[in-house]
């Protein structure tokens, strides 16, 4: 099959739903040419479901990424559908709702650490794990929600999101020799089921769809998914540590 990703085998983490940017990722990536593992915690099943309205039924693999057992054998997993991966998707993100909400001066450092433990040390130690399935190098990315700012309600998540961009960086330096890239993209906001775990976050959603230069939709995943699957390809060879965004040019306004 021809297509931007024509043989690439990749392994995504993070589809729940059908509105997941991770499944768009996943839709458009084997539409490209590539075959596709997920990953699902939890409710396995309702992954497996989900899997089901993909063009092609993926196989589904259960994963923890705060379980060391998991991650220590997810490449004999991933052995038993595929011998490598070219690329890796990371959609994973989650904190306490005390960590949320407007609560960030009275977050007990047990929640928060969880939340950094998911959403920021797991983008290391999946790609550690992943790095026998690289042998050829390949591509990782990640998924950001702009950092650089503080937003109303995000509070801890949002510095997981700092620690996340920073990770991103030092990937791209300690796996650059091996040929992997690490990218990621900062999409807007999206009413994705990771969005509606936030207490308040639709306070600054339709700032998007007012003040964005291009619009933004926030039900269409699929503009955060294309830019995954371009980054996955081979068309940005020389692209690592970047983070880019898919906001319809928020990022760029002032005040």
């Amino acid at each position: 099959m021809s297509g931007l990703l024509a043989g690439k085998r990749l392994l995504i983490t993070g589809v729940i739903t059908d509105a997941s940017i991770a499944f768009s990722a996943a839709k458009i990536a084997q539409e490209s040419g590539a075959k596709v593992v997920l990953t699902g915690f939890g409710r396995l099943s309702l992954v497996e479901r989900i899997a089901k309205r993909l063009p092609e039924t993926p196989p589904v693999i259960e994963l923890d990424v705060t379980d060391p057992e998991h991650l220590a054998g997810l490449a004999d997993r991933v052995r038993e559908h595929m011998d490598g991966i070219d690329g890796l998707v990371h959609s994973i993100g989650n904190a306490p709702q005390s960590a949320l909400g407007g609560n960030f001066l009275h977050a007990p450092w047990e929640d928060v650490s969880k939340a950094i433990h998911v959403s920021t040390y797991s983008y290391q130690s999946l790609a550690v794990a992943c790095l026998p399935l690289m042998q050829s190098g390949g591509s990782i990315v990640g998924l950001t929600f702009d950092a650089t700012k503080a937003w109303p309600v995000y509070d801890w998540m949002g510095v997981a999101k700092a620690g996340l961009e920073s990770a991103n960086r030092y990937l791209a330096l300690h796996l650059g020799k091996q040929g992997i890239r690490s990218n990621l993209v900062s999409a807007g906001p999206l009413r994705t089921m990771a969005a509606k775990s936030i207490p308040g976050f639709e306070q600054f959603e339709n700032a998007w769809a007012d003040r964005a230069p291009l619009g933004w939709d926030l039900h269409d995943t699929s503009a955060a998914g294309k830019a995954i699957c371009a980054l996955l390809s081979d068309w940005f060879p020389a692209t690592t540590g970047e983070v880019v965004h898919v906001d319809g040019g928020y990022h760029a306004l002032g005040a």
